[in-house]
């Protein structure tokens, strides 16, 4: 057969014909195979070969050594809408993202912007897209694949005729940074910029310092305070010590003769302004200072009890967005409590989520509300979607792909020191992780870690996980009941303990918050998410673990740590 024959029935499928010899050798190739191809290019044309479609595998990149296998038994999707759907709902997804192609030809990553670019065992990268309440949902149109912000953010239209989404985006003072690695020194005014010049001038000419006046110091510290404030009201001694390092960096002409360092004069001096600053803010009602005034009306605690972000936050307390009072967004609340009551109306609830942000960090942090009364007033916050959502406005990273990515870069080092554990401990974490010598599933797997991590840092799981039979029911209620912080989960009497539990969910004060969570690792990555999302602090019995998944999984306020920890994360990086 020539290579044209062979090429057309390779593509059209695995056909058969049969044909005497004789026959071939006195007609030919073309004569006999052409009424078989035209057959089958009609049959192509009529699209009567969609049931041949054939399965297909992907592999999509999470995170930093953090992939995951796609299965699609119907072939690759039509729509990169389907596509995405197939990756939340195979591999977990909740957070917002667009998709990256590596392209073969240049081998780098490239924006998907259509399935038709895809083939069998294509690798794609998950972009993960901030969540930020200010997004507008009339300036980005519905379905824009190749926009940076997702779909998801954008379409946010009310059914009802009287929504209050039908207006405009107002302006919002929400953060969309945390502290950066390398802190940038704003341009300061023009004459401070002069004098700054003529002054790096003549340290480059003869190495003479500059003593500033107190009209020079005074803008550059005004200057610095206000680039500051645009990540943290209140910078720790880390974060001060950042900026001065980056201000004689840029301008070392401003050292110190007198500090070992060269700026440990300008680290105070930012201290000072740093307060004097927030007094500032204060008296013109930046919310996120204002709550700690004892001059309002009906404030109550002692002066020392500061309200501040005291885990990473990065939106701890934000202003109400311009244009909306607590009034006009208690409306919205409203609203929010029938739309939760529709089917299939997750973009409107996340609309309504985003612009009402403000209004409940207000409640969480002022008043510190009752578990069961906040839920009933902000019901759409306890899924998983929403959870993820409000850990990612309060500090711009996503939740589950973070966590889970640094659970799996890590997991290897933590089995490693695992058995290098003596003690009673070492038999405990024996017994946890046998379970690993049998067949089991990823999520089996972390779990295990994360139980051997709980007694590897000296603290009991059993505090972190609580699990009862289904046979159990009352019993368990009764149990889950008296839980001021914790996991449930479920187990089907007679399973083995490889098995999947029958429910997983997240217990506070009593109240069974979540549900459904899967597995024990989602469920404790949700128990982050709602700590920040209720500001609630970490329990004393586990506040080993809680570091960890903070400051180690999820990075946040990763350089100040414990002892514990540290030694830890040592063990784990060498």
């Amino acid at each position: 057969m020539t290579l044209k024959f062979a090429t057309l029935l390779g593509h059209q499928g695995k056909s058969t014909i049969l044909c005497k010899t004789e026959d071939v050798k006195a007609y030919g190739f073309e004569k006999i195979l052409r009424p078989l191809l035209q057959d089958l290019q009609t049959l192509e044309q009529q699209d009567k070969f969609d049931t041949m479609t054939t399965s297909a595998k992907l592999l999509v990149i999470l995170g930093e050594n953090n992939c995951e296998r796609l299965n699609l038994p119907t072939g690759i999707p039509d729509s990169l809408n389907d596509l995405k759907k197939e990756i939340q709902t195979q591999l977990g997804v909740l957070e917002d993202f667009r998709l990256q192609l590596k392209d073969l030809d240049f081998n780098e990553f490239v924006n998907l912007s259509s399935t038709s670019d895809l083939q069998d065992r294509a690798t794609i990268k998950i972009i993960f897209l901030p969540t930020s309440p200010s997004t507008s949902s009339s300036s980005v149109p519905k379905h824009n694949e190749t926009s940076s912000v997702s779909s998801c953010d954008t379409d946010i239209i009310s059914s009802s005729p009287s929504s209050v989404l039908s207006t405009p985006e107002p302006a919002s003072s929400v953060r969309s940074q945390a502290w950066p690695d390398t802190f940038s020194i704003p341009q300061f005014s023009f004459d401070a910029e002069i004098q700054l010049q003529k002054a790096q001038l003549a340290y480059q000419t003869d190495g003479t310092l500059l003593s500033p006046n107190s009209k020079l110091k005074s803008d550059i510290l005004d200057a610095l305070a206000s680039e500051i404030i645009k990540f943290k009201a209140y910078p720790s001694g880390a974060d001060l010590d950042d900026v001065a390092a980056a201000l004689i960096q840029k301008h070392p002409c401003l050292k110190e003769k007198g500090s070992v360092s060269g700026y440990y004069g300008w680290k105070i001096s930012l201290k000072y302004k740093m307060a004097n600053y927030r007094t500032k803010l204060r008296n013109i009602g930046c919310s996120e200072l204002n709550i700690n005034s004892h001059k309002r009306k009906g404030s109550i605690g002692s002066p020392n009890q500061v309200k501040k972000p005291r885990k990473a936050e990065v939106n701890y307390c934000p202003d109400y967005p311009m244009g909306e009072t607590k009034e006009t967004l208690e409306n919205q609340r409203i609203t929010l409590l029938s739309e939760v009551t529709k089917r299939n109306n997750e973009q409107v609830i996340k609309g309504l989520m985003d612009r009402t942000f403000a209004l409940r960090r207000h409640e969480v942090v002022e008043h510190s509300p009752f578990i069961a009364e906040f839920k009933n007033r902000w019901p759409a916050l306890f899924t998983e979607r929403e959870v993820s959502a409000e850990f990612s406005r309060i500090t711009t990273i996503p939740l589950v792909s973070k966590f889970m990515g640094q659970l799996d870069h890590f997991s290897s080092q933590l089995l490693k020191n695992f058995k290098k554990k003596g003690g009673v401990a070492a038999q405990k974490i024996t017994d946890i992780l046998s379970v690993l010598e049998q067949s089991i599933t990823i999520e089996k797997k972390r779990e295990c870690i994360l139980k051997a991590l709980v007694v590897y840092l000296n603290e009991d799981p059993s505090n972190l996980v609580k699990e009862y039979m289904d046979t159990e029911h009352d019993v368990a209620q009764i149990l889950m009941s008296k839980t001021t912080l914790g996991i449930y989960a479920i187990k089907h009497e007679g399973a083995d303990v490889a098995d999947p539990y029958e429910d997983v969910g997240v217990i506070i004060e009593g109240i069974q918050v979540l549900e459904n969570l899967d597995n024990v690792a989602n469920a404790c990555s949700m128990m982050v998410g709602l700590i920040y999302a209720l500001n609630l602090a970490y329990p004393q019995d586990l506040r080993y673990t809680f570091e960890m998944f903070q400051k180690i999984f999820m990075e946040l306020d990763a350089t100040k740590l414990s002892n514990k920890v540290q030694v830890l994360k040592n063990k784990l990086l060498s």
